[in-house]
């Protein structure tokens, strides 16, 4: 077992150098050596082929979470039946916060900082959503079979890896399951988390998509809203004449839509997208509501400001437009409302959680690649603590979709991954 541990430590420097060569990203040779040394220790191997071994028992987790449904702000059957797993294998304590985050701790041997390890308990998929996993070819088809039920199925083994060998952290380590990560969700469980109602995290830890190498370290910032413009309403003969939502609705669109253009068209990148549209009753009645919901990101915080004045003033130039032809009844009122607020930041390679995980990546030989991402990491990135995203390994795509795969590609190592990423950042 030694011999055999010793020679893939070997076997994956040498790759490793190859690859980095390649792509110029690099870990301090500090941290490289760090852990390497720590990749070497008899437990961490005993670790790894442990992670294998329980490569059936994960896809299990990850197979039955995923058929547990967890449309937004509905993710509690999910949450309970996690917690139950986590409670199986075994930590110290576990809880549910006030929001739905649920968390289990291992106890360090020291306990000065905490190292948190996450993934999130929602999909995007609304109620009613058929989840039940399909197998073709070993190929795993439904929605949310990726994103991010394999994270959670990572967690628990992580757990229970730690637990069944006695590994004992220097920190305290959390285990996160995470509320609110997808669409009008707005991070509001990892809010809670970094609030003064949270437990203190010294660093933190998102596994979400991608593949061993994704070294997420700087937030995509978002804002969100919902515009919606009303009035009395009536019959589309009886009434006609009275000032229509749909078509302010319609005309804020275009207004918008070639200010955005404009805009987005140079300088630091920034999107804009219409994503819903609602309202209005029947074919022949003039609507008494007619909404929308927008979302605006950027890599620039004041990006998101001016494009929020563009919107703003599409706004009241429809309001303004649609009014002044109305020909009976009352004015359209207007309202912009802030749905979502996601903060960019940006971190410093330089920090140890971030050249730790470069580090890893080159005992998989892998070239790292530090990103750019909307993910649960954005709050605390954005506040200056030491977060990063990293991959759920295995092969997939389609995310968000109802045709979503996800592929058992060596999944085991992004397992090890992780638990390597945790304890080097832990301390054993």
């Amino acid at each position: 077992m030694k011999i055999q541990s010793k020679l893939w430590c070997l076997t994956l420097v040498l790759t490793s150098s190859i690859s980095m060569a390649q792509q110029g990203v690099f870990a301090e040779k500090s941290y490289s050596k760090e852990v390497q040394k720590l990749s070497k220790k008899s437990m961490i191997s005993k670790a790894f082929d442990r992670i294998k071994a329980l490569e059936e028992e994960t896809l299990r987790h990850h197979i039955e979470l995923t058929e547990i449904a967890a449309p937004p702000f509905m993710e509690q059957q999910r949450a309970a039946s996690f917690s139950d797993r986590l409670q199986t294998v075994g930590v110290d304590s576990i809880w549910t916060d006030s929001v739905g985050n649920v968390i289990g701790l291992i106890r360090g041997s020291k306990g000065d900082q905490t190292v948190a390890l996450n993934a999130h308990l929602d999909t995007v998929f609304p109620e009613g959503t058929d989840v039940s996993v399909r197998v073709s070819n070993d190929t795993l088809y439904a929605p949310g079979i990726g994103d991010d039920t394999r994270g959670l199925a990572i967690l628990i083994t992580v757990a229970e890896v730690i637990r069944e060998l006695e590994i004992k952290p220097k920190s305290d380590v959390l285990l996160v399951a995470s509320v609110g990560e997808e669409g009008l969700g707005d991070l509001r469980g990892v809010k809670e988390l970094f609030s003064e109602r949270g437990p203190k995290i010294d660093s933190w830890i998102a596994i979400d998509g991608g593949s061993i190498g994704r070294v997420n370290t700087k937030a995509l910032g978002s804002y969100r809203y919902k515009l919606t413009f009303e009035g009395p309403g009536g019959h589309s003969w009886g009434a006609f004449g009275l000032a229509n939502p749909h078509h302010a609705l319609g005309s804020a669109i275009y207004h918008f839509v070639g200010l955005a253009d404009a805009y987005t068209s140079e300088g630091p990148k920034t999107s804009y997208n219409v994503g819903v549209i609602e309202g209005g009753t029947s074919i022949n009645s003039v609507p008494f509501s007619s909404s929308m919901l927008i979302d605006i990101r950027s890599v620039e915080p004041y990006r998101l400001d001016e494009m929020e004045q563009l919107l703003d003033q599409s706004m009241r130039q429809a309001l303004e437009e649609q009014n002044s032809i109305r020909r009976r009844g009352e004015a359209l009122t207007a309202t912009l409302e802030k749905i979502g607020n996601r903060p960019s930041g940006a971190l410093d390679p330089g920090l140890p959680l971030i050249q730790r995980a470069i580090a890893a990546t080159e005992l998989f030989g892998v070239a790292a690649e530090l990103t750019r991402g909307s993910t649960d990491s954005n709050i605390p990135i954005s506040m200056g603590i030491p977060a990063i995203t990293i991959g759920r390994g295995g092969t997939g795509g389609k995310a968000h979709s109802l045709d979503e795969w996800w592929f058992d590609e060596k999944g085991y190592q992004a397992v090890q991954y992780a638990l390597l990423v945790l304890l080097a950042e832990a301390g054993i």
